[in-house]
């Protein structure tokens, strides 16, 4: 029978749990690995830099980007993210968030991700954390190779926010009881409606949004 909790906390990835973020590392990776072409490594810094200046819809950059691993190996793109994640993502990890974790444990809730991050960076470090739920996004699989396409939806934005409704719902979880920690403005429609939101490292958009709402923020 599984221990009942007192609440859950919930944990973006990037620039949150660690302080990179992990499409940029899997990006520059794969260019070394010989995984993606130059054009299509160029193509994908000018859609992160579109994405900064906010000049496109970040999920339809989100969805582009995802196409760069249409055709890829399921096999070798894991051994890449095996490497990537003893090399970066562990060394990565803010050491405040682990304390985070281990106060919320001590006050018996239950720990969570909650990213757009793909399974292959999230459940490792899930993993290394001690973390046992996990939502973030699948990718397409078609004969042992990606299709560049999520399963459903990337989990992302709104996105976020329906798995969030839909995990406390399982769990007889109270939104206003609930805390998520995000770094920025694409987590606002899951900070407007959790009872605990907490920005790390914000963003200047979501350092705005924060300190006029009063929310919890920490610069680590």
């Amino acid at each position: 029978m599984t221990e009942s909790k007192n609440y859950i906390a919930f944990f973006d990835v990037d620039k949150t749990i660690i302080h990179l973020n992990s499409a940029k590392v899997l990006v520059k990776k794969a260019r070394e690995e010989g995984l993606m072409s130059l054009s299509g490594f160029l193509n994908a810094v000018y859609l992160v830099v579109l994405s900064k200046i906010k000049r496109k819809d970040t999920l339809k950059i989100i969805h582009r980007m995802g196409k760069w691993m249409d055709g890829i190996a399921v096999e070798r793109f894991n051994k890449m993210v095996d490497e990537i994640h003893h090399d970066q993502i562990i060394r990565a990890i803010r050491p405040e968030i682990i304390e985070e974790i281990r106060i919320h444990r001590e006050n018996n809730a239950e720990i969570a991700i909650l990213s757009s991050a793909v399974e292959a960076i999230c459940l490792p470090l899930a993993g290394f954390l001690g973390i046992n739920q996990v939502l973030c996004t699948e990718l397409e699989i078609n004969d042992g190779c990606f299709t560049g396409n999520p399963v459903g939806k990337f989990c992302f934005g709104p996105e976020k926010l329906v798995r969030l409704k839909e995990f406390c719902s399982s769990r007889n979880y109270s939104l206003p009881d609930v805390y998520y920690y995000g770094d920025s403005i694409d987590d606002l429609p899951v900070l407007e409606h959790v009872g605990h939101p907490v920005c790390v490292a914000p963003d200047k958009e979501l350092l705005k949004v924060a300190r006029f709402n009063a929310w919890e923020i920490h610069q680590w």
